[in-house]
């Protein structure tokens, strides 16, 4: 959450334009670009002194020439490190020999264990090198001849530079881009097959979508920055997180096969990733330029996008478990300033027959905007102790905010022990003299937490026990602000007079902006709060509007410097330290902020997570968070930040749902119908449906807009019914699906082409999802619009059903297929060959819904067959306990349920829906004559009804001749 019009105040925007000079330039005091020297002149290392081993190899790399401190100073010596980590994962790590540069710790990102048989001779992955220039590059054992899925050897390009390389070079190659190693600048790159597909690299929405723009001819396709901002969802910018692993996938026209593989550079540097493709060249490049840390890469083999993603997430870590409560539907707005709002708010849901699983508060809880308290006047202790206990009683859940600036104290007698606490058990970042470092956020001048420091761990998990015996009974945390942001630059609060600074006031703030299209005779708002100034705005002919890149820039300081690193990344505030920390705060341990500010959010994500378990003995942890950086998953889920009350930021939800399934958190979702501005009838209606087939399923708004909660328009409740029914009759199957996730690293949310990886038309849709494998999702995604195009995979091979119908669809094997879509309905479809099972009653709750019966529902392919699974256990036990086990296949007019495992289901499946299949003469169950079933011949529908099929048994037989 933030003030745009604070941020907008305190914030440095520079835009410098594209020009073909150095990629070395220096930004002169005047603004001006001027050339430096040329990075292709730097003189690379060469490799010496190589030891093979069980597991792979050591080597040393010495600097080959005369340093060229391009940004900093030319590191001497090097030592590489290959590990065969599996049959799958190579890990190439490139480090300073007297290990002066930072190194992500074990205790933050635990690595894995050195293999415990040797892989050298058997991985995928191949590890091959040059040792003079020193390259090298990774080539598959399955396929040598292939192109390397990463190569360094870049000697022989074209000679029309490529941006931002200098036009004057008369040379027709390039000595190509050399290893540069200095104490703050790091460059590697690599070449890439022309054109290829590209995924990842985030946090980002990029105006290119979901597929990373990778240049045309002689063009920069991406500048991705890396560096945690808190920022109102910005277009082709840096954000709240940093992930900068890729997910890469190959298209060989000539012998319709697909290979992919991922590339994961494991460090919390500042960088810039470069993807860009020479004028006249046959290739593509991925350039990485970091202002600190090391070379540490991880490679995965694949060779399914799947695979690439599980290996991935067996590297840094398999996401968290989530409590089935969490799948809910959740409520919030900042603007519920009282206790009564809350109380009248969950009336109003349960009296429109709208689900609601969790109430959540924002900053509006805290007195004088100060965590882990509430105020005592509009949230007194007893009253918001009772409503809690109210939602508990109706198996409903509360959730707070939790920010991450510690407001400071502002004399003897101002008692707030969270700080206070903090100073004595020295649990906070500190200035480089040791003093208090000191920012500003919502209470004032605040401190930052120190997770490295020893006692953090015990003080925050105090802070938040303690909140609950003040009446604050949570189900679950809410991380914001934790990039970290502060609303000034550098140690502001250090030695000021903290009287003359009071918390931010918010009253009054009112939102003016409505959707695109906004027609208020059709789509009126949602009450009668006067907006000042406001007009309608007219439908533009193209709303995807993208932001102009900045060009390629660097400072000029000769030596290390922590505040402004010579190299400047594309940061989009400009210097580093704005609006967050200041890049030379120190933490415990020696580390300064400039190396461990990617890991902020990560890093209090971890400490929470393990304050809830000591608080919730044996149930799992819920928590949803901002900023996020590798192995996040592990801790927290996420929500896509304040993004905007637009057509065009629905659209984009969907571009960082799936991103997120790379990063391994699938628990992931937007602010639906919008954070900033306001929403209107129809956008809200469109947003409700999409956003309930996502993981994370939140409406929330921010203070000063017009309500928006689904009870507000008629439509826009019946829409939510509709589609908050249809979420959890699936719960089971995406419970299943998160299991598999939290064992296997499989993404519950799928691109197309995760699936259907030979359908080139497939390799940049991001206006439909799959969810798991089975479930397609065509959302409405432009206003006025009665229809939807949407492309069907597997060109017409695969029968795909409606949900709601159940009838086939006429699908068009060569494209798109418009399908009617009215208000109030989002188009969903059933893969064949897949069984689910589903509640049979999607209840008010998630706990009433489970206690409910089952069914089955049947999709059978052309050949009469399917198959499917399902995870059972008692959705709130950690670490996960017992568990059932279900494995459901249909083949040859017989349904086989075979059941494993020691968890008890005491519910039943009543009713089995099968699609495909021809009318039957008779049903049988384990032998037994079934007499209740009927038969729809126009979708080829049999529903057997009135069952009751022990899950318990080892195995059940239904059949149909």
């Amino acid at each position: 959450m933030m003030l745009s019009a604070i941020l907008a105040g305190l914030s440095l925007t520079t835009t410098l334009a594209w020009a073909h000079t150095s990629s070395l330039l220096q930004r002169q005091s005047t603004g001006t670009i001027s050339h430096s020297m040329n990075v292709t002149n730097c003189p690379g290392y060469t490799l010496g002194s190589l030891a093979e081993n069980e597991y792979g190899l050591t080597a040393q790399l010495s600097l080959a020439g005369t340093p060229c401190n391009a940004f900093g100073t030319d590191i001497m010596d090097l030592t590489i490190e290959v590990t065969y980590q599996s049959q799958t994962t190579l890990h190439v790590k490139i480090y300073d020999t007297a290990n002066q540069q930072f190194t992500i710790p074990e205790l933050v990102i635990e690595r894995p264990p050195t293999p415990t048989e040797s892989f050298t001779g058997s991985s995928d992955l191949v590890f091959n090198y040059d040792p003079s220039p020193f390259a090298f590059w990774i080539t598959r054992r399955s396929d040598p001849e292939a192109m390397p899925i990463f190569d360094t050897r870049i000697t022989s390009l074209p000679s029309t530079p490529i941006p931002p390389f200098n036009t004057s070079d008369p040379r027709t190659a390039f000595d190509g881009f050399p290893l540069v190693f200095e104490d703050q600048y790091l460059q590697v790159a690599s070449a890439l097959p022309y054109g290829t597909n590209i995924y990842g690299l985030g946090e980002v929405i990029a105006s290119s979508g979901f597929r990373r723009d990778i240049g045309t001819d002689g063009g920069v396709g991406t500048i991705q920055t890396l560096w945690a901002r808190d920022v109102g969802d910005p277009i082709d910018q840096n954000m709240y997180g940093s992930h900068p692993i890729y997910l890469e996938h190959r298209f060989n026209e000539t012998t319709n096969t697909s290979s992919s593989s991922g590339v994961l550079l494991l460090s919390s540097a500042g960088s810039d990733i470069v993807l860009q493709t020479p004028d006249n060249s046959k290739v593509s490049l991925i350039e990485y330029r970091m202002i600190g840390g090391i070379l540490d890469f991880y490679f995965f083999s694949g060779p399914t996008d799947m695979e690439v993603i599980a290996q991935y997430g067996a590297t840094i870590g398999y996401p968290m478990w989530q409590p089935a409560w969490g799948f809910g539907f959740h409520l919030c707005r900042w603007g519920y300033v009282n206790i009564s709002e809350d109380i009248a708010n969950v009336a109003a849901m349960r009296a429109a027959n709208i689900p609601l699983e969790v109430q959540w508060n924002d900053i509006d809880l805290y007195h004088a905007f100060r965590g882990f308290t509430t105020d005592p006047v509009r949230f007194p202790g007893e009253e918001l102790q009772q409503f809690i206990e109210q939602l508990t009683t109706n198996h409903q859940h509360y959730i707070p905010i939790v920010d991450a600036g510690i407001g400071a104290t502002l004399n003897a007698t101002d008692v707030y022990y969270p700080f206070s606490d903090g100073v004595t058990m020295d649990t906070f970042i500190k200035n480089p003299d040791g003093s208090l470092y000191l920012g500003q956020v919502w209470p004032g001048y605040s401190a930052f937490p120190d997770w490295f420091a020893e006692n953090t761990q015990a003080w925050w998990t105090e802070a938040l026990t303690n909140w609950t015996e003040l009446g604050v009974n949570f189900s679950g945390i809410w991380l914001d602000m934790n990039e970290a942001s502060s609303f000034c630059s550098y140690s502001c609060g250090t030695g000021a007079n903290f009287s003359a600074l009071k918390p931010f006031s918010v009253i009054g703030a009112v939102a003016t902006g409505y959707p695109e299209c906004y027609n208020e005779t059709l789509w009126g708002p949602s009450g009668n709060m006067t907006i000042n100034g406001t007009s309608t705005n007219s439908c533009p002919s193209e709303t995807m509007e993208t932001l102009k890149k900045r060009g390629i820039g660097a400072g000029g300081e000769p030596s290390v410097n922590l505040t402004s690193p010579p190299y400047a990344i594309h940061n989009g505030y400009g210097a580093v330290s704005t609006n967050t920390l200041a890049t030379n705060a120190t933490h415990y341990g020696g580390y300064v902020e400039l190396d461990v500010h990617n890991m902020f959010g990560m890093m209090e994500e971890m400490t929470t997570h393990l304050a809830l378990q000591t608080i919730f003995q044996g149930k799992r942890p819920f928590l949803i968070s901002r900023s996020t950086f590798p192995s996040s998953g592990k801790w927290t889920g996420h929500w896509l930040g304040d993004n905007y009350s637009k057509w065009q930021y629905m659209y984009l939800s969907i571009q960082g749902v799936l991103q997120f399934q790379i990063y391994q958190i699938p628990m992931v979702g937007a602010d639906t119908c919008g954070f900033n501005d306001n929403t209107d009838e129809e956008l809200c209606n469109r947003w409700m449906q999409l956003a309930a087939f996502t993981p994370f399923y939140r409406n929330h708004n921010t203070y000063g807009a017009l309500p928006q909660e689904p009870y507000r328009w008629d439509s826009v409740a019946n829409a939510s019914r509709i589609a908050i029914a249809a979420r959890y009759s699936m719960l089971p199957y995406w419970y299943t699906l998160f299991a598999n996730a939290s064992t296997n690293g499989l993404p519950p949310v799928r691109a197309l082409f995760y699936e259907f990886p030979i359908e080139p038309e497939l390799f940049n849709v991001d206006r439909q999802w799959l969810i798991g494998s089975d479930i397609l999702v065509t959302p409405v995604l432009t206003p006025g619009a009665t229809t939807v195009d949407g492309i069907f995979p597997g060109r017409g091979t695969v029968v795909w059903r409606d949900w709601w119908t159940h009838a086939v669809v006429d699908a068009n094997p060569d494209g798109n297929t418009t399908l009617s879509a009215p208000i109030s309905h989002i188009n969903v479809h059933i893969r064949d060959s897949s069984i689910l099972l589903l509640h049979q009653e999607p209840a008010y709750t998630i706990y009433e819904t489970r206690e409910g019966p089952y069914s089955l529902l049947v999709s059978l392919n052309k050949a009469g067959t399917a198959l499917g699974n399902a995870y059972v256990d008692d959705g709130e036990s950690y670490p996960p306990g017992t568990n059932r086990i279900l494995n459901f296949s249909a083949s040859n007019g017989e349904l086989d349920i075979e059941s494993t495992g020691e968890y008890p289901i005491p519910q039943k499946v009543e009713t089995v829906t099968i699609l495909g299949v021809q009318q039957p003469t008779g049903v049988t169950l384990n032998g037994d004559t079934i007499e209740g079933w009927t038969y729809d011949g126009a979708n080829e529908e049999l529903i057997i009804s009135n069952l009751s099929i022990e899950l318990n048994a080892a195995e059940s037989k239904l059949c149909w001749e």
